[in-house]
């Protein structure tokens, strides 16, 4: 319950960050506004599958949760050795450094729990 609880707040500020961002002034930083943008989709998307649950849900959400990894990954390593692509931040900027580093965590975390929630129905 925690994890869907963490997952709906980032998709809350991720979404709303992007809205705001991208309706006052894409031409600012259309990248990093269109990657805040996908952030809250993914976001949504784990949050979605974490609640429907079953056994798709579950991979669906461990796909997302690597993709979300991954891109997490690439965008904080991206804005470190290259700064100047991104005039403003993104919610994946410095490894989520603006949101307490909760993006490079909590999928990491969803993916051990799914992970562990798959082998506990296994065996039951």
């Amino acid at each position: 319950m925690l994890l869907v609880w963490v997952y709906g707040v980032m998709v809350v500020g991720a979404v709303s960050r992007s809205v705001v961002q991208i309706s006052t002034d894409f031409a600012h930083a259309p990248l990093a506004y269109s990657l805040s943008a996908v952030a809250g989709v993914v976001y949504g998307f784990i949050t979605y599958s974490l609640v429907r649950g079953g056994e798709r849900a579950r991979r669906a959400a461990q796909v997302c949760c690597a993709a979300e990894l991954a891109g997490v990954l690439i965008v904080g390593t991206w804005t470190v050795v290259e700064p100047s692509a991104f005039p403003d931040a993104t919610v994946w900027s410095d490894y989520g450094i603006g949101y307490l580093f909760i993006p490079v965590i909590l999928p990491v975390t969803a993916m051990f729990w799914l992970r562990r929630a798959a082998r506990s129905v296994g065996a039951a």
